[in-house]
């Protein structure tokens, strides 16, 4: 599941990655409906554009630049601030003027929610 104020997604999707680049591919009832590359640009069906614009257009200005892609591959965000070890993975709180973030990587399973800017990304592997 994805929400922001730009995308809302919430069905199957398929992360892939190789060297610097990431991939996720979209599909809503079989049918692909977006696929978002990243590497040095962040491309999506309307074109590429830098990192921060993705961030000031898709989710939130003040955000690091590779936010998507640490989350993607669920890295810790904002130089680990707020970072804790956990038995299965690791949890990160953020609370700022401008985001309060909680951030959750545990087995399958990533959560990060940004209540002052009304953003969610939940993924979970699903057995192949």
């Amino acid at each position: 599941m994805i929400k922001s104020p730009k995308l809302k997604f919430h069905d199957i999707g398929y992360i892939r990655h190789d060297n610097d680049t990431v991939s996720l591919e979209l599909y809503s009832a079989g049918n692909a409906i977006e696929t978002i590359t990243i590497d040095h640009l962040i491309c999506v069906s309307n074109g590429c554009m830098s990192k921060s614009h993705f961030n000031e257009e898709y989710l939130n200005k003040k955000y690091p630049n590779n936010l998507m892609k640490n989350l993607l591959m669920r890295k810790p965000i904002f130089n680990k601030t707020g970072y804790q070890k956990e038995e299965n993975g690791f949890s990160q709180k953020i609370q700022t003027k401008d985001y309060s973030i909680i951030y959750k990587v545990h087995n399958n399973q990533l959560y990060f929610k940004d209540s002052k800017n009304h953003i969610i990304l939940k993924l979970k592997d699903i057995d192949e």
